[in-house]
């Protein structure tokens, strides 16, 4: 996995004039996870054997015109503190800043995503019928698949209506352990 993550960011020597992003690896005691900011925000929170990780990080370069290097930013520093307090259990609300790509509707998704209390779940329709598109629970659904900021924005606090977990990038196991962790707060 180290291998992969290596893959993933560039040699300093590249750099020439581009933006530039740095990613860290974050040990956590569901798996690896990768962060990457700059030095005023955080960009992408994953695990590292999230499906489609690879083509995520691309994504992002792109949008940002940057080259991601391995290395610290003060967000990532933030985050990983934030993620060491969440997974003893005294942390309910995240305050690293956040840069958020996506389009308006996916962006007011993930802010609806954010408003659900710590220990609680909402359905896809619930998000949907909350941002005043009841009939968009596909749409939201897959806003929530496009989340690149896993546990930040909770998007595993999302289940089916009837009560089944649904998908998780990250995978069912992690989601069903950070619900369970969430409720016993």
């Amino acid at each position: 996995m180290r291998d992969m993550f290596l893959r993933m960011v560039e040699a300093p020597m590249v750099l020439g004039h581009h933006n530039i992003l740095k990613a860290s690896w974050l040990d956590t005691p569901l798996g690896p996870m990768t962060a990457i900011a700059d030095d005023d925000a955080l960009y992408l929170l994953e695990f590292l054997d999230c499906r489609g990780l690879e083509r995520e990080i691309e994504r992002l370069k792109q949008k940002t015109k940057a080259v991601i290097i391995k290395g610290a930013t003060p967000p990532i520093h933030s985050i990983e503190n934030e993620l060491s307090q969440y997974f003893k259990g005294n942390l309910v609300k995240f305050k690293t800043p956040l840069f958020l790509f996506g389009s308006l509707f996916q962006k007011q998704v993930w802010e609806t995503l954010q408003k659900i209390p710590y220990g609680e779940t909402r359905s896809y329709a619930d998000i949907a019928k909350s941002i005043g598109k009841p009939t968009a629970f596909r749409a939201v659904a897959q806003a929530n698949g496009a989340n690149q900021l896993a546990i930040v924005i909770p998007c595993h606090r999302v289940i089916n209506t009837n009560g089944a977990l649904g998908g998780y990038a990250g995978g069912i196991t992690r989601k069903e352990w950070m619900i369970s962790h969430e409720k016993q707060k």
